[in-house]
C-alpha cells in the first residue's frame, strides 16, 4: 500500500491496474484497483494456503482482517503480536490498533502471491471516543468519507468482525474533526463491491 491508500500488489497475466475511480458526489477519493482482464483468472487464488513459521509463535493471537482481492474484500487469517496494555487505552482501542496495523502493513510474500492487496493508507493513525461519542466510536487521523472506498470498506468489515470492539458487521467512526460519527456496515454487497462508495457502506449518522 502506498501513503495515499492506492492499492499494491504484483503484476501478473491476466491482471491490470485500473486507476481512479471517480466517485462523484459520495466524497471518497478514487484509488488503483486490480481487475480481472481475463485469460487466466486462476493464477489469482485469494486464498493463502500455509502460514510462514514467523507468523506463528505463543507471543502471537489469531485475527482475521479483510483484504481486497480480485476486486472484493476476502478475509484473511492473521497471527498478531500481543501489545502491552497503555493506561489511557481501553480494551477496544487497543484491539482497533493492532487491527489497523495489520491493515496498513504490506501483504505477506504468500498473501501477495494468492491476489491480496490493501488500500488502508499506511499513516491512517486511531483514537478512542469523545465525550458525547457513542459507545465504541473509532476516531480516524482523517475524515471517514475521505478514504479511498476499499479502505473504508476494509475498515468496516475489519473492525465490525472482531468481537472486542462489540459491533457486528458494522464499525462506528469518526474523524478528527468535530463532526459526527456514522455507523459503517460490512454488508454481503459491501464485501462483494468495496469500490461503490461511502453511500453503500454507510448507514446513518448516530444520535447518542
Amino acid at each position: 500500500m502506498s501513503r495515499d491508500g492506492r492499492l499494491r500488489r504484483p503484476g501478473a497475466g491476466a491482471l491490470t491496474a485500473v486507476a481512479a475511480l471517480t466517485l462523484a458526489g459520495c466524497g471518497v477519493r478514487g484509488t488503483t484497483v486490480p481487475v480481472d482482464a481475463g485469460g487466466a483468472p486462476s493464477r489469482v487464488s485469494c486464498e493463502v494456503r500455509e502460514r510462514g513459521a514467523d507468523e506463528q509463535g505463543p507471543d502471537r493471537i489469531p485475527a482475521r482482517v479483510y483484504l481486497v482481492c480480485g476486486g472484493a474484500l476476502v478475509p484473511v487469517a492473521r497471527a498478531v503480536p500481543r501489545t502491552a496494555d497503555r493506561p489511557a487505552d481501553t480494551a477496544q482501542l487497543r484491539a482497533a490498533r493492532v487491527l489497523l496495523d495489520e491493515l496498513r502493513r504490506p501483504p505477506s510474500p504468500r498473501e501477495e502471491e494468492a491476489g491480496f492487496a490493501s488500500a488502508v493508507p499506511e499513516d491512517l493513525t486511531i483514537a478512542g471516543a469523545r465525550t458525547g461519542d457513542p459507545s465504541g466510536t473509532l476516531r480516524l487521523s482523517v475524515p471517514p468519507d475521505a478514504l479511498p472506498s476499499f479502505a473504508l470498506a476494509q475498515l468496516a468489515c475489519t473492525f465490525g468482525d472482531s468481537a472486542p470492539l462489540g459491533h457486528p458487521r458494522r464499525a462506528i467512526l469518526g474523524g478528527p474533526d468535530d463532526a459526527e460519527p456514522h455507523r459503517y456496515a460490512c454488508t454481503a454487497d459491501v464485501r462483494a463491491h468495496p469500490d461503490a462508495g461511502r453511500d453503500t457502506v454507510e448507514e446513518t449518522p448516530i444520535v447518542p
